[in-house]
């Protein structure tokens, strides 16, 4: 496998070439996603659509946990790369398998035997129950492969080595396409299909990639061999990764949330909320992986000593992500209606109008979330997660409050829910800018 140093060769191309593979990942992952909606809108009709928006944030906020504890461990598994501290890395990786595979079963078990109960948390309208939870009961049942696929990605791109996880995403992308246009538009299995495509799909990248990896690793391979782990290691991991666990998972409880109280106002809002959140998402994503790239190389920098390298890449990464951001919200502005259209027929102007709206208030403000993901990234790698944890109880409360307190009928109504989202990622940037200055001062 290759792998990639990060603490060495010209700042701006070394981040940008590991951050590529990553970014086109999550193109598929969402382009994915953009089938799937398409799918559902137009094969099955704006009440799945609604269903399947509801439990892709449901699902969203589940798997997040599972991501965080991957990404924290992964910042772990870069640092000891960073110096070269191959005993403290299989150690590491040991450990971290262990708190995930505890992690996964309970979140496993418990989401199935309460589906009932976050049906009603969320709010679903009394016509889409039925198809809500049959959606839900078996996409809960992909969450250990969500869990495997990101553990052993986390481990690849800690290494340098972000090319191999994009391969089996892709791969894991193109058979999810096909297996949903053969259940949904083939067979008309349904919300049903579209969940089976998932979980099929899901389970490919996750055995691909873990097979693969334990066959070319021979480090990693040992270390799963002998399976041993010293408690300091335990204590890192747990400490980098419950914390970056709660970060993740506080922000998609917000989302989820809001996705409660969007689906108060009916499947109209709903569906127009399912489809807007998807373009958006594809829009900030490169933002988002961007960041990600961006942690994997402070901490690998952090790790080998190279500090003013480190300050470069901050610099480097403020400067792309705030141009890419600008041209995003340009984008979005301009195409917002062409962009629902995509996903919404013609003849549903109500939703298409509200898709519309949502994207307008919400788009130009794109560098504000773009600036929150490398902040989440800078802390984490610098060995203060609880920072991010600190901005998104920020960024993610004042959203919620907000939209609360503004979508009253006596306030703004549903574009109050809209408004509040840029708001909230402000107030976390001035958070994270004001920390960042007093983290910098004594070096001054």
């Amino acid at each position: 496998m290759d792998r990639q140093d990060l603490t060495k060769g010209p700042v701006f191309s070394t981040m940008s070439l590991f951050a590529l593979p990553m970014i086109c990942g999550n193109i598929l992952q969402q382009g994915y996603n953009i089938v799937d909606t398409w799918v559902v809108g137009h094969m099955i009709g704006p009440d799945a659509l609604a269903a399947v928006g509801a439990a892709f944030a449901l699902m969203t906020f589940l798997t997040s946990i599972l991501l965080g504890l991957c990404m924290g461990s992964g910042t772990v598994f870069s640092l000891c790369f960073g110096r070269q501290d191959k005993e403290g890395l299989k150690d590491n990786v040991c450990a971290s398998f262990l708190l995930l595979f505890f992690i996964t079963a309970l979140l496993t078990a418990g989401a199935l035997l309460s589906v009932d109960a976050l049906m009603i948390f969320l709010n679903i309208p009394g016509q889409i129950t039925a198809i809500t939870r049959e959606y839900l009961v078996l996409v809960f049942w992909g969450i250990p492969a969500v869990a495997l696929y990101n553990f052993f990605a986390a481990y690849l791109k800690a290494v340098g080595n972000s090319m191999l996880p994009l391969v089996f995403l892709g791969i894991s992308t193109i058979s999810n396409i096909g297996l949903d246009l053969l259940f949904v538009a083939v067979l008309r299995q349904g919300t049903f299909g579209a969940a089976a495509a998932t979980v099929l799909s899901q389970y490919l990248a996750a055995f691909g990639i873990g097979c693969y990896v334990l066959a070319r690793e021979e480090e990693l391979r040992g270390a799963f061999a002998a399976f041993s782990f010293r408690k300091q290691s335990l204590a890192q991991i747990a400490s980098y990764s419950v914390l970056t666990c709660m970060q993740q998972s506080v922000m998609n409880l917000g989302i989820l949330m809001v996705q409660g109280l969007v689906n108060s106002f009916g499947t109209v809002v709903m569906a127009a909320f399912a489809a807007a959140v998807k373009i958006e998402a594809f829009t900030y994503m490169p933002a988002q992986e961007y960041a990600n790239a961006f942690s994997t190389f402070i901490a690998q920098n952090i790790g080998a000593g190279k500090m003013e390298r480190a300050q470069q890449g901050i610099r480097c990464a403020g400067k792309t992500v705030a141009f890419y951001c600008l041209a995003a919200s340009l984008a979005i502005w301009l195409c917002a209606g062409s962009l629902m259209r995509i996903f919404i027929d013609s003849a549903q102007t109500e939703i298409l109008a509200e898709g519309v709206r949502y994207l307008r208030i919400v788009g130009p403000f794109y560098c504000g979330i773009g600036c929150l993901f490398l902040f989440y990234g800078f802390f984490r790698a610098a060995g203060r997660p609880a920072v991010s944890v600190v901005l998104t109880v920020i960024s993610l409360g004042t959203r919620v409050v907000l939209a609360y307190l503004l979508s009253s009928r006596n306030m703004l109504g549903v574009i109050g829910i809209w408004w509040a989202i840029p708001i909230g990622w402000g107030l976390a940037d001035l958070a994270g800018a004001v920390y960042y200055k007093q983290m910098k001062k004594p070096e001054q």
